[in-house]
């Protein structure tokens, strides 16, 4: 593996008004989680943050959901109750991270010898 490749796995669930994501770092747990609720969320979320693409899908900015936008489209503002439906309603899609090529160290790579 390059510097810097890498796959990224979310949860994308499409609502009324945003698209929120939830970011999972063990897809292999939270396909257990869906049929056996006693794994613990921590042992296969990112981080219990549910952001919010502004109607880009799975692309563009992600940004931090507000308690507002959570309750206009889940009718709670408990984030720990909105991940869990994401979970469980979303749909689980890959995203793969190209690696990058070029010198390791950009500040040496002029005082070298020719």
């Amino acid at each position: 593996m390059t510097r810097g490749e890498s796959t990224q796995s979310k949860i994308h669930y499409k609502g009324k008004q945003e698209d929120f994501l939830v970011f999972v770092d063990d897809v292999e747990l939270y396909k257990k989680w869906l049929s056996d609720k006693s794994v613990p969320l921590a042992h296969f979320t990112s981080a219990f943050t549910v952001f919010v693409t502004h109607r880009q899908g799975t692309q563009g900015t992600y940004d931090a959901a507000s308690k507002m936008e959570l309750s206009a489209e889940f009718d709670t503002d408990n984030t720990d109750d909105v991940i869990v439906r994401i979970l469980e309603e979303g749909t689980l899609q890959y995203m793969e991270m190209p690696g990058r090529q070029g010198p390791t160290n950009e500040s040496m790579s002029s005082m070298r010898v020719k």
